[in-house]
Protein backbone atom coordinates (compact mmCIF):
# COMPACT_ATOMS: atom_id res chain seq x y z
CA UNK A 1 0.00 0.00 0.00
CA UNK A 2 1.24 3.56 -0.72
CA UNK A 3 1.70 6.32 1.62
CA UNK A 4 -1.00 8.61 0.01
CA UNK A 5 -3.49 5.03 0.86
CA UNK A 6 -1.87 4.75 4.33
CA UNK A 7 -2.85 8.12 4.93
CA UNK A 8 -6.32 7.91 3.67
CA UNK A 9 -6.44 4.37 5.60
CA UNK A 10 -5.51 6.32 8.93
CA UNK A 11 -8.67 9.70 8.18
CA UNK A 12 -11.22 7.53 7.45
CA UNK A 13 -10.38 4.82 10.46
CA UNK A 14 -10.23 8.48 12.99
CA UNK A 15 -13.36 10.30 10.75
CA UNK A 16 -15.47 6.81 12.19
CA UNK A 17 -13.80 6.82 15.38
CA UNK A 18 -14.66 10.50 16.19
CA UNK A 19 -18.48 9.75 14.56
CA UNK A 20 -18.55 6.67 16.71
CA UNK A 21 -17.47 8.11 20.10
CA UNK A 22 -19.32 11.28 19.92
CA UNK A 23 -22.64 9.86 19.31
CA UNK A 24 -24.51 10.39 22.11
CA UNK A 25 -22.88 14.50 22.33
CA UNK A 26 -24.88 14.69 19.24
CA UNK A 27 -28.01 13.66 20.26
CA UNK A 28 -27.96 15.44 23.43
CA UNK A 29 -27.14 18.99 21.47
CA UNK A 30 -29.81 18.39 19.28
CA UNK A 31 -32.77 17.38 22.36
CA UNK A 32 -31.74 20.75 24.08
CA UNK A 33 -31.73 23.37 21.66
CA UNK A 34 -35.14 25.53 22.22
CA UNK A 35 -36.18 28.75 20.67
CA UNK A 36 -34.10 32.28 21.42
CA UNK A 37 -31.01 29.89 22.47
CA UNK A 38 -27.82 30.70 21.20
CA UNK A 39 -26.76 28.70 18.00
CA UNK A 40 -24.66 25.30 17.87
CA UNK A 41 -21.14 26.59 17.52
CA UNK A 42 -19.68 25.88 14.43
CA UNK A 43 -16.98 24.70 12.91
CA UNK A 44 -13.63 27.00 13.00
CA UNK A 45 -15.27 28.41 15.97
CA UNK A 46 -14.01 26.67 18.88
CA UNK A 47 -10.15 26.22 20.20
CA UNK A 48 -9.08 23.11 21.91
CA UNK A 49 -6.42 22.46 24.51
CA UNK A 50 -5.46 20.50 27.34
CA UNK A 51 -4.83 21.96 30.70
CA UNK A 52 -4.27 20.46 34.40
CA UNK A 53 -6.68 23.33 35.45
CA UNK A 54 -4.23 23.59 38.56
CA UNK A 55 -4.65 19.95 39.52
CA UNK A 56 -2.88 17.08 38.83
CA UNK A 57 -4.42 13.67 37.81
CA UNK A 58 -2.45 11.13 38.35
CA UNK A 59 -2.53 7.62 40.47
CA UNK A 60 -2.73 4.06 40.65
CA UNK A 61 -2.18 3.69 37.23
CA UNK A 62 -4.37 5.66 35.81
CA UNK A 63 -3.58 8.98 34.60
CA UNK A 64 -5.54 12.34 33.41
CA UNK A 65 -6.50 16.00 31.83
CA UNK A 66 -9.09 18.40 31.39
CA UNK A 67 -9.76 19.10 27.94
CA UNK A 68 -10.25 22.85 27.61
CA UNK A 69 -12.92 24.04 24.64
CA UNK A 70 -13.00 27.96 24.11
CA UNK A 71 -15.59 30.37 22.32
CA UNK A 72 -12.80 31.84 19.82
CA UNK A 73 -15.60 33.21 17.31
CA UNK A 74 -17.27 36.80 17.42
CA UNK A 75 -20.85 35.45 18.65
CA UNK A 76 -22.27 33.66 21.44
CA UNK A 77 -22.54 29.88 20.86
CA UNK A 78 -23.25 26.49 22.57
CA UNK A 79 -22.20 22.82 23.02
CA UNK A 80 -23.69 19.92 24.62
CA UNK A 81 -22.80 16.41 25.02
CA UNK A 82 -19.31 14.68 24.88
CA UNK A 83 -16.27 15.14 23.28
CA UNK A 84 -15.13 12.89 20.36
CA UNK A 85 -11.82 11.28 20.87
CA UNK A 86 -9.22 9.39 17.97
CA UNK A 87 -5.66 8.73 19.21
CA UNK A 88 -2.94 9.37 16.68
CA UNK A 89 0.57 7.85 16.89
CA UNK A 90 3.52 9.37 15.10
CA UNK A 91 3.55 10.49 11.78
CA UNK A 92 -0.43 11.09 12.55
CA UNK A 93 -1.83 7.73 12.04
CA UNK A 94 -4.82 6.29 13.12
CA UNK A 95 -4.57 4.00 16.17
CA UNK A 96 -7.69 2.40 17.69
CA UNK A 97 -9.19 4.40 20.18
CA UNK A 98 -12.42 3.38 22.85
CA UNK A 99 -13.72 6.48 24.21
CA UNK A 100 -15.89 5.28 27.64
CA UNK A 101 -18.52 8.03 28.10
CA UNK A 102 -19.51 8.68 32.15
CA UNK A 103 -17.58 9.28 35.79
CA UNK A 104 -13.50 9.25 35.28
CA UNK A 105 -10.97 7.85 37.94
CA UNK A 106 -10.78 11.46 39.19
CA UNK A 107 -14.03 13.51 38.24
CA UNK A 108 -18.05 12.73 38.42
CA UNK A 109 -19.89 12.94 35.09
CA UNK A 110 -21.96 16.33 34.69
CA UNK A 111 -24.12 14.77 32.22
CA UNK A 112 -24.96 16.09 29.24
CA UNK A 113 -26.23 19.67 28.80
CA UNK A 114 -26.38 22.30 26.95
CA UNK A 115 -23.20 24.86 28.01
CA UNK A 116 -23.51 28.60 26.39
CA UNK A 117 -19.70 29.80 25.69
CA UNK A 118 -20.03 33.44 25.00
CA UNK A 119 -16.99 34.84 22.96
CA UNK A 120 -12.93 34.08 24.69
CA UNK A 121 -15.13 31.67 27.41
CA UNK A 122 -14.00 27.89 28.11
CA UNK A 123 -15.92 24.48 28.87
CA UNK A 124 -14.29 21.74 30.21
CA UNK A 125 -14.39 17.50 30.07
CA UNK A 126 -11.91 15.05 32.12
CA UNK A 127 -10.14 12.79 30.41
CA UNK A 128 -8.90 9.78 31.53
CA UNK A 129 -6.52 6.44 30.94
CA UNK A 130 -4.70 3.96 31.88
CA UNK A 131 -0.69 3.12 31.28
CA UNK A 132 0.14 -0.30 32.88
CA UNK A 133 -0.44 -2.83 30.56
CA UNK A 134 1.58 -4.70 28.05
CA UNK A 135 -1.10 -3.72 25.13
CA UNK A 136 -0.15 -0.10 25.26
CA UNK A 137 -0.80 1.88 22.80
CA UNK A 138 1.97 4.85 22.26
CA UNK A 139 -0.24 7.61 21.54
CA UNK A 140 1.52 11.17 20.18
CA UNK A 141 -1.98 13.10 19.50
CA UNK A 142 -5.16 13.22 20.15
CA UNK A 143 -7.90 14.33 18.00
CA UNK A 144 -10.85 15.92 19.79
CA UNK A 145 -14.03 17.04 18.13
CA UNK A 146 -15.82 19.06 20.47
CA UNK A 147 -19.01 18.94 18.87
CA UNK A 148 -19.04 15.42 17.94
CA UNK A 149 -19.09 16.31 13.67
CA UNK A 150 -16.33 15.69 11.73
CA UNK A 151 -14.56 19.22 12.57
CA UNK A 152 -11.89 18.68 14.97
CA UNK A 153 -8.95 20.39 16.44
CA UNK A 154 -5.35 17.98 17.01
CA UNK A 155 -3.44 18.52 20.26
CA UNK A 156 -0.26 17.20 21.00
CA UNK A 157 -0.46 13.89 23.56
CA UNK A 158 2.70 12.07 24.12
CA UNK A 159 1.04 9.52 26.35
CA UNK A 160 0.80 5.32 26.58
CA UNK A 161 -2.71 4.51 26.41
CA UNK A 162 -4.03 0.92 27.79
CA UNK A 163 -5.96 -0.79 24.76
CA UNK A 164 -6.26 2.82 23.39
CA UNK A 165 -9.37 2.99 25.61
CA UNK A 166 -9.91 6.84 27.51
CA UNK A 167 -12.98 7.43 29.53
CA UNK A 168 -14.04 10.76 29.33
CA UNK A 169 -16.88 13.62 31.36
CA UNK A 170 -19.31 15.54 29.43
CA UNK A 171 -18.79 19.31 29.11
CA UNK A 172 -19.09 21.62 31.55
CA UNK A 173 -18.81 25.00 32.56
CA UNK A 174 -16.16 24.17 35.13
CA UNK A 175 -13.38 21.34 35.05
CA UNK A 176 -15.45 18.26 36.20
CA UNK A 177 -15.01 17.76 40.03
CA UNK A 178 -13.74 14.59 42.13
CA UNK A 179 -16.08 11.39 41.84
Amino acid sequence: MTIRGLRTAATVTAAVALAVGAGAGMASATGAAGSGAAAACGPGTLKVTTTDAGSGQAGMNHEGTYLKVTNAGNSTCAISGYPGLALEGAGHTALKTTAHHGDTYFAKDPGAHRITLKPGKSAFADLVWTHAGPSSAQAKYLQVSPTGGNSHSVVAFDNAVDGGELSVTAWAATPPGAS
